[in-house]
């Protein structure tokens, strides 16, 4: 929210200060309330120290759902949407949320919608949001449509989170492996050095491999940190060029085990949106564009965009689909089933309800397979290490006997 830099008068003398509104007339009007009069006012200027940063969307998914169920169910209570605002940003644990529901009260004071509010703030309200609402205006069924944006939300959270776990097993014990493998080459490799060297003879291959990677940890270190500073913002850059990104998600849907996975994840996601906005009248043209906007995944975001075109020029939806590998027949099949029989939205529910059961028993399966062999990993990895001592200590124990 903008913030104002002020002079003015008060009873007891002169008075400055700053105050936060989202107008310079707005900022005028409270500080009147507290009986000052501005001499000068204006606007602080953004700068990095001042800005609020954030990374996505700044409100928790979580907090939104509650956020939309509250809403739908004040509305159903009799409370008018400019009250039902006032109250759900006294409610709400999130700032950020708080922030954006005060403008829009402000704004839905002046008389603007609340689709046309929302749209204001786009890291919060998405697309989707937007355009469900204004539908929901149009129709006079505001009530049903929180409930559903809740559901869809709700959902996307879920499959969200399964993914999540099933991910954070395997990348919690790669960052151990390293940190153990850092710590033995660092720590422990390098008290055997000295011995290694005095006993004088050939050590094996393994021995040193390890002994050499022990010297360039303990020499050239940084290199190692400058190196994977390197991938982490290659590959940030690589995801924001839409074009890499493209190739990027191929590789993530080819890959083996992790990447069916995915490619449900991405379906569930599409199909629930779709489901979601057809349910609500959005026209099936601008549902596509938003979908595509908001899937983010590029290889389905492409076919969609080849979908829409499709339409547009009086072919069918599936058309581009049933060409592309990345769409199996079960959805092209079920969303030309409700092509024909005017059941898009149901039939679309019905695909992302199945798809998003297949990611839930997935990731199961996925954890209860992967926990095994990452410990396998472990073990191997730090086992090798301690061979690679072990080894030249029995050749050593060995010559002192002789």
């Amino acid at each position: 929210m903008p913030k104002f830099k002020y002079e003015g008068r008060e009873r007891s003398g002169k008075k400055s200060g700053r105050v936060t509104a989202n107008s310079k007339r707005e900022a005028v009007l409270k500080l009147s309330e507290l009986g000052i009069r501005i001499t000068t006012i204006e606007e602080i200027p953004e700068t990095l120290l001042t800005k609020d940063i954030s990374i996505g969307n700044p409100v928790k998914l979580q907090d939104f759902v509650i956020y939309l169920r509250q809403f739908a169910t004040l509305l159903r209570a009799g409370v008018t949407i400019v009250d039902a605002t006032n109250i759900l940003a006294q409610q709400t644990s999130s700032k950020a949320l708080r922030n954006a529901l005060e403008q829009m009260e402000e704004d839905l004071k002046s008389g603007q919608a609340l689709s046309a509010t929302a749209a204001k703030h786009k890291k919060i309200f998405s697309s989707m949001f937007v355009n469900m609402i204004k539908a929901g205006e149009a129709s006079g069924s505001m009530e049903e449509t929180l409930d559903r944006l809740a559901i869809q939300y709700e959902k996307q959270n879920r499959t969200k989170q399964k993914i999540q776990s099933a991910l954070a097993y395997p990348m919690a014990v790669a960052i151990v492996a390293v940190v153990v493998v850092i710590f033995l080459l660092v720590s422990v490799v390098p008290t055997f050095v000295s011995m290694f060297e005095g006993f004088g003879a050939q050590l094996p291959a393994i021995t040193l491999f390890v002994l050499n990677s022990s010297i360039f940890m303990q020499e050239y270190w940084y290199i190692v940190i400058l190196f994977f500073i390197v991938v982490v913002v290659t590959f940030i850059a690589l995801r924001k060029n839409k074009q890499t990104k493209y190739y990027l998600d191929v590789a993530a849907l080819r890959m083996p085990i992790f990447g069916s996975m995915i490619q449900k994840a991405v379906l569930a996601r599409m199909t629930r949106t779709l489901s979601s906005l057809f349910s609500s009248s959005v026209p099936i043209l601008q549902s596509l564009l938003i979908v595509e906007k908001i899937v983010e995944n590029e290889v389905i975001a492409k076919v969609i965009v080849d979908s829409r075109n499709s339409l547009e020029n009086g072919r069918s939806l599936t058309e581009p689909m049933k060409k592309h590998w990345a769409f199996p027949p079960l959805v092209t099949q079920m969303i030309a089933i409700g092509e024909e029989t005017g059941s898009l939205d149901e039939m679309l529910g019905k695909v992302a309800d199945f798809y998003e059961e297949e990611v839930e028993n997935s990731t199961d399966r996925l954890k209860s397979l992967i926990e095994p062999l990452m410990i396998v990993l472990l073990a191997g990895i730090v086992g090798t290490i301690v061979i690679a001592i072990i080894v030249p200590m029995f050749d050593i124990f060995n010559h002192v006997q002789m």
